[in-house]
């Protein structure tokens, strides 16, 4: 479970550094799903990423929400496979893909 304290400090960011909060943990899950001893802290990203992304969605344009839901979706998926030992194939190169999506969402907002 992400924290309040966590959810507070990210509502006080502005939409650009929100998305690149989120940006960072995808980035992160694609790298750190490479070795099997970062289990933990991939499950903790996977979760962190799914209320990041719920979290920010209200305050940017349609166009982001929607990018934005996919993101979510795609956590809850990644998550779920990840938690049963079984990795979704190509969760590193679609979390790798969509940060650097949000990155360029973050350069508009």
């Amino acid at each position: 479970m992400v924290s309040d304290a966590i959810r507070e400090r990210f509502l006080r960011d502005p939409l650009p550094t929100r998305l690149g909060n989120l940006a960072a943990d995808l980035a992160r899950i694609a790298s750190f799903s490479e070795n099997p001893k970062n289990q933990r802290a991939v499950a903790s990203l996977l979760e962190e990423g799914k209320h990041f992304a719920e979290w920010a969605a209200p305050d940017a344009p349609v166009e982001t929400q929607a990018v934005l839901a996919e993101i979510q979706l795609a956590l809850a998926g990644w998550e779920r496979g990840w938690l049963r030992g079984k990795p979704v194939p190509t969760m590193r190169a679609d979390a790798a893909r969509k940060s650097e999506e949000l990155l360029t969402l973050a350069g508009r907002a």
